[in-house]
């Protein structure tokens, strides 16, 4: 089993693009939308849910009014600003503590030195994700809830749930719409993967994000294809990026053109390779055969066998 991982060094790019139109001609991938913090890949694909999960991805302090003798330990511990004096009760005494959900980080402190073990961590839902059924195949997909953290660790779990689907359908390969910058999850997209395909543009902040991105996959050893989209609204800086990208160990599988009707097709809730065959549909085309023969290309440490550490809910 194969899993190429399509990614960007920035949003906008039209990686979900890509990922929609390469769903509608696999002959049996399984789908995986990684983009936790901002997911669109379900908009293309009209999924019906089959099963929901919640994500708990941190812990917060709770603290037992019972038990709290207002004593202070944990404002004065705590450096998040999380644990807030209850002031004084009606009695003229002082009221238990309370603690920020905001403000609090999970990190422990307040519970491990209350003197009166009034402080307890408890796991809290963060997001929710999905097994869903598309006209293409079964995707797995996340909500990360406002303002939460943790999309490091839903991506790895959803990425995780992928593969369990793909072995129990029997799918050659797990299509990945990946996460946009470097940072955490990124990296939980990119990890253990066969192969990634970084999806950039001809522009010269495109290149420096490429750039970026390309370090991050050779550090993981990770075999990196580039396609430049709307390579035709700048041949110059498109061909200039086509250099970079060379000299940095990555190779230029395709070109995609500047299409209206990508937006056209996106507006009908359908990839550009099922609304017509024309245009960037043609070069989507020939951009997934090359990344076939690429992956048929890799080596065998390059075939996901296992689901390292297993999915949880």
């Amino acid at each position: 089993m194969k899993e190429l991982v399509v990614i960007s060094g920035k949003g906008g790019t039209g990686k979900t693009t890509v990922v929609g139109a390469f769903a509608s001609l696999a002959q049996d991938a399984v789908l995986a939308d990684c983009d936790v913090d901002a997911a669109n890949l379900h908009l293309l694909l009209a999924p019906e849910v089959l099963e929901t999960h919640e994500f708990s991805g941190g812990k917060k302090a709770v603290v037992d009014a019972a038990r709290c003798t207002a004593c202070g330990t944990c404002e004065e511990l705590c450096r998040f600003g999380g644990p807030r004096s209850g002031g004084l009760n009606d009695e003229g005494l002082p009221a238990p503590f309370t603690i920020d959900p905001i403000a609090c980080e999970g990190c422990g402190v307040c519970a491990r030195f209350c003197p009166e073990n009034a402080i307890a961590l408890e796991e809290v839902v963060n997001g929710q994700w999905f097994v869903s059924s598309t006209r293409f195949g079964q995707l797995v997909h996340a909500r990360l809830g406002i303002a939460e953290e943790n999309s490091g660790k839903l991506v790895s779990l959803v990425r995780a749930k992928s593969r369990e689907v793909a072995r129990q359908s029997g799918s050659s390969i797990v299509l990945v719409d990946g996460s946009p910058g470097v940072g955490c999850p990124v990296i939980a997209s990119l990890t253990g993967a066969s192969a990634a395909l970084i999806v950039t543009e001809p522009t010269l902040s495109a290149q420096h994000d490429l750039q970026r991105i390309g370090e991050l996959t050779r550090h993981f050893g990770l075999p990196a294809l580039v396609c430049i989209n709307k390579h035709d609204i700048n041949p110059r800086q498109a061909e200039e990026v086509s250099q970079a990208a060379e000299q940095d160990g990555m190779r230029v599988v395709g070109s995609v053109r500047y299409d209206p009707a990508v937006t056209a097709a996106m507006l009908q809730g359908l990839s550009v390779t099922e609304y017509t065959d024309e245009g960037a549909s043609e070069d989507l085309r020939r951009l997934w055969a090359e990344v076939l023969k690429s992956l048929a290309a890799l080596p065998q440490r390059h075939e996901v066998q296992s689901n390292p550490g297993g999915v949880t809910e």
